[in-house]
């Protein structure tokens, strides 16, 4: 999930603008599409309800690319060029999370990318990026895979989440197959009359789906949702807090092309292959801070007491002295307290290590956490 778009370019909408207009939503500028920040009942109601139901998000805004080569092992090496996953060893249905890297190791984006297929004509890789950098995407892939690849940009289909405890079972009344599906894997399905790209994955900790469905198909397909009695539209700022919560990062402010996987804490994205034979932009800049250690890395950070320290708070040793900067930071509804990420110097980044926020002037005192600051759910 990417952070706003400062453009002044008109807004888009997306398939599902007039249902969150009729719905009552909130609208907000972001990532260049007018779209819902909370509904009526506010973000903690639905950021809790999320937590203990099921929760619908439109992120259509963000970008779907198929990738097709001759065969699919052509089509996954090509991409190891761009990215430092390990997509050959993808089994069908499986999915990963990883992101583009520049010549410095700068992060270009995060993404999703689903094997798809059973190995026959079918098999293809399925791509999800962010709203604000899919114009970049799609031109970095055409760019650098041309003549390799088949780049096809899937501008005709929507994409929601359902998120929470509860959307296993709404879903499976509308889609039964969709119970053999495992976190981080995906498939082809019938959902109620309709044909979906569904994966079980998500950016709120919570089990759940990201569904790709028809354009035509969107409205019809959010309204059945909606009509299911744990379902209720949750906005852009439950989605946000959730996702803090959950410790994933937030493009443009937690992971930017100023930061490299390795100081972002993003290693395990990083299969060992990729790591140990490189390949991919930055892959120097990345395997000599693996055996060095970063100079700074991205941390969980618990303020103490109740005032929230938002994004570009400076972070201070207990001398007064800079030592990083808050990325992420807000309301944890669940926790009841205020939660944060941000970079600090490597040698202050242990879980425990007392820091100063410099909030309005003043010192308020926090420690580096573990994160997620709360539990992931999902189904493995």
């Amino acid at each position: 999930m990417s952070s706003p778009s400062g453009a002044d370019a008109p807004l888009l909408v997306t398939q599902l603008h007039a249902l969150h207009v009729e719905l009552g939503a909130k609208m907000v500028p972001f990532a260049g599409y007018d779209m819902p920040v909370q509904y009526p009942s506010g973000i903690l109601t639905e950021h809790l309800h999320t937590r203990d139901s099921a929760g619908l998000f439109d992120v259509s805004h963000m970008g779907q690319i198929r990738i097709k080569a001759e065969t699919f092992t052509a089509a996954a090496a090509a991409l190891e060029r761009l990215c430092p996953a390990d997509f050959q060893a993808l089994k069908p249905g499986q999915q990963r999370y990883s992101f583009f890297t520049d010549n410095q190791a700068g992060i270009l984006d995060d993404l999703m990318v689903t094997r798809m297929g059973k190995g026959d004509e079918s098999d293809h890789l399925f791509m999800v990026v962010n709203a604000g950098c899919k114009d970049a995407d799609i031109a970095h892939l055409k760019a650098n895979l041309n003549g390799r690849c088949e780049i096809e940009v899937l501008a005709d289909r929507a994409l929601v989440a359902l998120q929470g405890p509860k959307a296993a079972a709404v879903f499976a009344r509308m889609a039964p197959d969709s119970g053999q599906l495992k976190f981080m894997t995906g498939a082809a399905l019938q959902a109620g009359g309709f044909e979906v790209i569904a994966t079980r994955s998500g950016y709120t900790g919570e089990d759940g789906f990201e569904i790709s469905v028809a354009n035509k198909d969107a409205e019809a397909f959010a309204r059945r949702l909606l009509a299911e009695p744990e379902v209720k539209p949750i906005g852009l700022g439950a989605r946000d807090s959730l996702r803090l919560e959950a410790g994933l990062c937030l493009y443009g402010n937690d992971i930017t092309e100023k930061t490299n996987p390795v100081e972002a804490s993003l290693v395990w994205a990083m299969q060992k292959r990729r790591r140990e034979e490189g390949g991919f932009p930055g892959a120097g800049i990345v395997q000599r801070q693996l055996a060095e250690g970063p100079a700074r890395k991205r941390v969980g950070i618990l303020p103490e007491g109740k005032a929230p320290a938002r994004a570009h708070t400076e972070i201070t040793d207990l001398s007064g002295r800079v030592i990083g900067e808050i990325t992420s930071g807000g309301f944890g509804p669940s926790l009841g307290a205020p939660v944060a990420m941000g970079y600090v110097e490597s040698a202050h980044a242990a879980v425990g290590t007392a820091v100063n926020l410099m909030v309005r002037g003043k010192a308020l005192s926090a420690k580096v956490a573990t994160m997620p600051f709360v539990p992931h759910r999902y189904q493995r």
